[in-house]
């Protein structure tokens, strides 16, 4: 791997954990705390952003492999938070909200992997 893969892979890592950070700040601001709704938010646009990444990167192989690396691995890895949404989840389990911890969980899997699939569909369109 090259060194430019690698500071392209940390510069998206940087632009992706501070977007998720903003995003999550805003979403709380917005709908408050009822669910982690930011957490939400970061992981179905990621989920949606990565089916349509991985499936316009495998149709084009002129776009950089660094470029690519930067995008998915940096960027998308450091915004999305599967370890955030696992914490949540299990926070929401032990102060007893049995039912938001499932609906957080349901919510999550079904959405995310749903946009994931539409992120490959439109990117066929392409």
């Amino acid at each position: 791997m090259s060194e430019f893969s690698l500071m392209a892979i940390a510069l998206g890592g940087a632009f992706g954990s501070v977007s998720r950070f903003l995003v999550a700040q805003e979403m709380g601001r917005r709908f408050g705390n009822f669910l982690p709704y930011g957490t939400f938010a970061v992981n179905v646009i990621g989920s949606l952003a990565l089916g349509w990444l991985a499936t316009i990167f495998i149709d084009r192989s002129e776009i950089n492999s660094a470029l690519r690396l930067g995008i998915v691995v940096g960027f998308l890895g450091a915004f999305t938070t599967f370890s955030t949404f696992s914490l949540e989840s299990v926070q929401l389990l032990i102060s007893g909200s049995i039912t938001r911890s499932l609906l957080n969980i349901a919510a999550n899997t079904v959405v995310c992997i749903g946009m994931c699939y539409l992120g490959i569909q439109l990117a066929r369109l392409s």
